[in-house]
């Protein structure tokens, strides 16, 4: 009797316990449904890239910056819709660099039902995405995508082939070779013009571009030659300088990017070859520390933005960058991606909704004017119109270089600023709008 007392008195404390740890953990788990239903979802942005292969570095220097600004935008409370607050969400596809497998990763980004969608390392890539996204918002009207390129520049991605359902924010390359050109012609040394391009439809935009620009320009500049390399796929740049140094020219125009042309720099500075370069991205991923002391005064780049353009803002923007990413191999920030993360926030704010029709109209005629950025998103061709800056690398610390790349001690300085009203130039675009 007195064990079965016991035992019962145990099993008595021992429900009531139970009872009271339930109603806790009840409590604790409805708190925790109430925080969940009362988090927003997230929305999701799709990027895909060339995470793997030749171009790996170059897809993950985007996703640094991408992840960057989708931060700047969540640390001040995400992007606030009709129902609330939500956070952006970007979600990484590897495409390889190739245009089927980006095809393919555009359906999975659509079955997982992501409405945006992010890429940039690649013209004909661009090109594929654009006629993919119009025939996918044709046929499922209920799931369509928007798509945002912050750095293919094909002309025709803004002009013959323009859509509604797509927007550029980088110069496109008859602007950038606007601006290149503007440079070459105040160049007299430039007397002999060699033009080495990747050989695809945006590296043969960029050689005609050069011809057409600088014979406009500098008719006493002779071109003496021209090639073209497979993408990704040159490993040894020897046998193109080769050519380049038999044709006796000077000066080396490209449009090339990635490993390609740090390869090419890198090369060039091994055989001890003094050639100006004038780029489209000089200033990128790796070419500065590969070309090192036979680049200063001899590399020139054009963007819409670099570290040294000067300025509280800028510099607080290059600063806040290399605090998130120190170490040296990362540090190449990109205006133009926050810039476009910043435009995408408020387009989706004034929407009040992530229905890409509506999102698309708010971006249209959206202006960004806040120091370093002065933007304007041309709503004829979805055509991002900004200023750009011919700059040239120079030893860090000199005047007009701050700071320099990647810990190479090497910057860039600017030589000369374009403002927008110079750089651009009218599209051809016949858009079929969207209701």
């Amino acid at each position: 009797m007195i064990r079965a007392e016991t035992v019962n008195g145990a099993s008595m404390k021992v429900q009531v316990l139970l009872a009271r740890s339930c109603a806790v953990l009840c409590a604790v788990g409805l708190l925790a449904a109430a925080g969940l239903a009362q988090a927003a979802p997230p929305i999701r942005l799709a990027l895909i890239e060339g995470m793997s292969g030749p171009f790996g570095n170059a897809g993950a220097m985007v996703e640094r910056n991408l992840r960057f600004a989708i931060d700047r935008v969540n640390a001040r409370g995400g992007v606030k819709l009709r129902d609330g607050a939500h956070p952006l969400e970007l979600t990484v596809f590897d495409s390889k660099g190739s245009v089927e497998d980006s095809l393919v990763q555009l359906k999975a980004a659509g079955d997982l039902g992501i409405p945006f969608v992010l890429q940039g390392n690649s013209s004909a890539v661009a090109s594929a995405l654009i006629d993919a996204v119009n025939k996918r918002n044709a046929r499922e009207p209920g799931q369509r995508m928007l798509f945002f390129n912050y750095s293919a520049v094909d002309t025709a991605l803004t002009n013959e082939q323009c859509s509604f359902w797509h927007f550029a924010f980088d110069a496109n390359a008859a602007m950038r070779m606007q601006a290149l050109t503007e440079a070459i012609r105040d160049d007299a040394s430039i007397q002999k013009v060699y033009l080495l391009n990747q050989d695809y439809s945006f590296g043969r935009q960029v050689a005609g571009l050069a011809r057409q620009m600088i014979g406009a320009k500098r008719p006493d500049i002779q071109i003496v030659g021209e090639q073209f390399s497979p993408v990704g796929r040159v490993k040894d740049f020897t046998p193109y300088l080769a050519r380049i140094r038999a044709a006796g020219a000077d000066t080396v125009v490209t449009g090339s990017w990635g490993n390609d042309l740090t390869l090419l720099v890198k090369a060039a500075r091994e055989q001890g070859m003094e050639l100006k370069f004038y780029t489209f991205y000089g200033n990128a991923l790796g070419a500065p520390a590969a070309l090192g002391e036979a680049g200063v005064g001899r590399v020139y780049a054009v963007a819409e933005w670099h570290p040294n353009v000067g300025g509280e803002a800028s510099d607080a923007f290059y600063k806040a960058f290399r605090a998130r990413y120190p170490e040296a191999r990362d540090d190449y920030p990109l205006l133009r991606m926050s810039v476009m993360i910043d435009m995408i926030a408020a387009a989706l704010e004034q929407a009040g909704t992530i229905d890409v029709t509506t999102v698309a109209r708010a971006l249209e005629n959206r202006r960004v004017r806040e120091a370093p950025a002065d933007a304007w998103m041309r709503p004829n061709d979805h055509q991002m119109i900004e200023p750009l800056y011919v700059s040239v690398m120079r030893r860090a610390g000199e005047p007009g270089v701050k700071f320099d790349n990647e810990g190479s001690g090497f910057g860039f300085k600017t030589v000369m600023e374009l403002p927008a009203s110079k750089v651009s130039l009218p599209s051809t675009c016949r858009m079929a709008r969207q209701r």
